[in-house]
């Protein structure tokens, strides 16, 4: 294990729209912002999207597990902020149910808000981190300085 001390700083309080494309909102003001590490909680629904539903086995490197959704989902997640080459690295993950369904996964790619989700975003500051690609698995992984 390896860990850092960190301080949270200011704190967002976001309403996506019905429609907004949740990942690349979030990507907006994060950057709008200058925010380079946080952490997000946020409720409602997603229209539909894409999440990765663990890998297909258990090897290294991972092969993801594609799972596309439609039709409305209510959602709970969570997830994290990072420096990355280029750009803010999102890690979201989420539990979704319809009716007696359940997915539980990350989000990725596409992930359209159905009529409105609310979301905290809480900068951390005093931390050096951020993220990058692991060689031996291919996954954009946390490093901590």
């Amino acid at each position: 294990m390896i860990y850092t001390s960190a301080k949270i700083n200011r704190t967002f309080v976001i309403k996506f729209e019905n429609n907004d494309n949740l990942i690349m909102e979030l990507e907006k003001l994060i950057k709008k912002e200058k925010v380079k590490t946080g952490f997000f909680m946020f409720l409602g629904g997603l229209k539909k999207g894409d999440i990765v539903c663990g890998p297909k086995k258990p090897v290294i490197p991972p092969e993801p597990n594609w799972v596309s959704f439609r039709d409305g989902w209510e959602v709970f997640g969570t997830g994290s902020v990072f420096e990355g080459k280029g750009s803010p690295q999102i890690h979201m993950h989420a539990s979704m149910e319809k009716k007696t369904k359940t997915l539980i996964g990350c989000v990725r790619k596409n992930a359209e808000v159905f009529i409105t989700i609310e979301a905290f975003l809480i900068e951390l500051t005093g931390i050096k981190a951020r993220k990058e690609i692991d060689e031996k698995t291919g996954i954009n992984m946390l490093k901590l300085f």
